[in-house]
Order: structure tokens, then C-alpha cells, then sequence
């Protein structure tokens, strides 16, 4: 596989250099309302960074308090590495019929929608390292997007304190039961995209009962 350099920024893709300049320009001071989050998850074959791979990617937009169902994305990858145990999770097998694209294209689709968007995701640390490896293997830099992490939110949204609260790490699955979310193609990535959107709006909403409530909040409580 041919890896695009690491140091020479000159000599970085288009989508990648269009990427970065994004983030030199002076980040404006806006609304919660006036930004484009993204919601998204990934499907892989394991959890170990090092070694596993990227199944699937899901994404979709959350504009104005509300999902923009038009703009998202799905993306299933090729399969390089194959784990049966995980395919009971996710259900991608690897002559599965959906239509593949190789990791670097997919990578690059990925980059060029998300653009400067305030990304989300549930045990968003996972995802944000699977998408940084990718890249790492092109010889590009990490996500420089900001993340909000749906579970963080969750435990920092509720007036209600549990056992053990600031040790756990609340499943998607609990904070669907707790929001009322319906569990629709759970374990699709697009399907927890959507989800995890679901969830953010709702404990957005939540949040906004404070009259404080503004976007510098947003981010300390992620």
C-alpha cells in the first residue's frame, strides 16, 4: 500500500490540506443552534487500535436542534482483518453484499463530510482513536475536530446521582432505556449514529432548562 508522507505538508492530499486550513482560520464565537454537529459511529473488528480495523463508518448532522436525515453518511469498509467473534455484535461478515470501499477512500469521505463539525460519539474515545490509526496508516495527522462524548454528557446532565457514577461508563443501551430512545438497527453504525444524535438532542435539551446553559458549558461538561 502506498502511504502518503508524513512531514511535507505540501505534499499531503487535496481533501487533507483542505481539511486543515478549516482550522487555521479564527474560530467565531457562535450559538449552540449555529452549529453543525455530526453524530457518528464506527463498527469494527475488535477494540484493539493496533491491530483492528474499521467494519463500517455511520454519520449524520444535527443542525438547529434537529437531525438532518438528508445529510449523512454510511460507509462499509473492505475487510483486511477478519474476527468471527465480533460478527455476532455488528453482523458484518466478510462476504457480506454491501458495497465496499477500500480504507483510504473511505477515510477521505469521512474527512471531507465532517469538515470543521463538532463531532459526537458514545465512548467517543474509541472511535476517535480507530479514525486517528486510519489516518495514521496514510501518513496523516489526528482528527482535530472537537468531540462531545454522549456518555459524559449523560452522567453530567442529571440531577440524580448513582452509585458509583463517577467510575461508570453508561451504555449506549442504558441511556436509551433511561432517554427512551427506541433501539432501532442498534449495532449498525448508522443505526448508533442516529442513536447517539437521538440521545445528544435529548440530554441538550435537558441541559437548555438552565438559562445559563451556553455553548463554553457544552464543552466543559464533555
Amino acid at each position: 500500500m502506498k502511504f502518503w508522507p508524513k512531514k511535507n505538508t505540501e505534499n499531503y492530499p487535496d481533501f487533507w490540506k483542505a481539511y486543515i486550513q478549516l482550522f487555521d482560520k479564527k474560530p467565531q464565537k457562535l450559538g449552540i443552534n449555529d452549529i453543525r454537529f455530526i453524530a457518528f459511529d464506527t463498527e469494527t473488528t475488535g477494540f484493539d487500535y493496533i491491530d483492528d480495523r474499521i467494519l463500517s463508518i455511520g454519520a449524520v448532522a444535527i443542525k438547529n436542534g434537529s437531525i438532518d436525515v438528508v445529510d449523512q453518511l454510511e460507509m462499509y469498509l473492505d475487510q483486511e482483518v477478519f474476527n468471527e467473534d465480533t460478527v455476532e455484535i455488528h453482523g458484518i461478515i466478510k462476504n457480506s453484499p454491501y458495497d465496499k470501499l477500500p480504507e483510504r477512500k473511505a477515510i477521505q469521505l469521512f474527512i471531507t463530510y465532517i469538515e470543521d463539525a463538532v463531532l459526537i460519539a458514545h465512548h467517543a474515545e474509541f472511535d476517535r482513536k480507530m479514525i486517528n490509526r486510519a489516518l495514521q496508516r496514510f501518513g496523516l495527522g489526528k482528527l482535530k475536530n472537537k468531540i462531545l462524548d454522549t456518555g459524559v454528557l449523560f452522567k453530567n446532565s442529571r440531577h440524580k446521582v448513582y452509585a458509583n457514577d463517577s467510575i461508570k461508563n453508561y451504555s449506549l443501551d442504558e441511556l436509551c432505556n433511561d432517554l427512551k430512545i427506541p433501539k432501532s438497527d442498534r449495532h449498525t453504525a448508522s443505526g448508533d449514529a442516529f442513536i447517539t444524535g437521538m440521545a445528544f438532542l435529548k440530554i441538550l435539551a435537558k441541559l437548555k432548562k438552565d438559562k445559563s446553559f451556553d455553548v463554553d458549558r457544552l464543552f466543559r461538561l464533555a
